[in-house]
């Protein structure tokens, strides 16, 4: 496949497109800070990945709120630390306010030029709606965990995306999956024949961060480390009049 032979990008978009590690972390070192824990944010997160993947197994109809607060008592039960109501709920409240990656919005633009641009989501409705208005664009579709009564990595959420695909009209071979997590995305997109373009976020950090570590190899089709890079690749493929000057 070449990028001229897409007609749609489905996005990942926490993680991906929205910075979900730092807004994860700035409650999780409030929370820390508070009860004297030494872990670093690094620490914390790697710690509360595990709790979140877990949440989303065992309770997939749970709005991601929801997900939000369990995962952060379970975490302060592995530490010995107390989690009160409200240090749960300013978790499950934060995403409205989890920033955008700064490439994001104007990356999203040059790529809506090409192709629809449809979203496949770990979240709600209401929790993306806060984080929509940060991108700047207009999505042909939005699938969240809330529609489907599922989280990735379930196979269920991409079954969801094929179906949104043949709605919207669009060749499935025409899409092109787009995504940071490997556990998450890239793992269950390609057992669903998807290409896939991994953004690699964490390229210059080590570790997984509040990702899981992918239970299987996989290799994307294509890797860049941040959505400019991979708009600026699409631009060259569709040449030079689809660049800015």
């Amino acid at each position: 496949m070449n990028f001229d032979d897409v007609d749609a990008l489905s996005f990942d978009c926490y993680g991906t497109l929205i910075d979900w590690e730092t807004g994860i972390a700035s409650v999780l070192r409030h929370w820390a800070d508070a009860h004297n824990v030494t872990l670093s944010d690094e620490q914390l997160l790697t710690a509360y990945s595990a709790h979140e993947a877990a949440a989303e197994s065992t309770h997939p109809t749970d709005l991601y709120p929801r997900i939000l607060a369990r995962s952060m008592r379970a975490l302060g039960e592995q530490l010995g630390v107390p989690v009160s109501n409200d240090d749960a709920e300013r978790l499950a409240t934060s995403v409205p306010e989890w920033p955008a990656f700064s490439d994001s919005a104007e990356a999203l633009a040059r790529l809506a030029r090409h192709y629809q641009l449809i979203i496949l989501s770990n979240v709600d409705r209401r929790s993306f709606a806060g984080s929509h208005e940060r991108l700047g664009v207009t999505f042909a579709g939005v699938i969240t965990a809330e529609d489907v009564g599922s989280y990735k990595p379930s196979p269920r959420n991409f079954d969801a995306l094929a179906a949104e695909i043949t709605r919207l009209g669009i060749d499935q071979h025409a899409l092109l999956h787009v995504a940071q997590s490997l556990f998450h995305d890239h793992v269950p997109a390609k057992a669903a024949g998807l290409p896939t373009v991994w953004i690699n976020r964490r390229h210059a950090t080590p570790g997984w961060g509040a990702t899981p570590e992918p239970p299987v190899a996989v290799t994307p089709d294509w890797t860049f480390t941040s959505l400019r890079e991979f708009a600026n690749a699409v631009d060259t493929a569709f040449g030079p009049s689809s660049s800015d000057t």
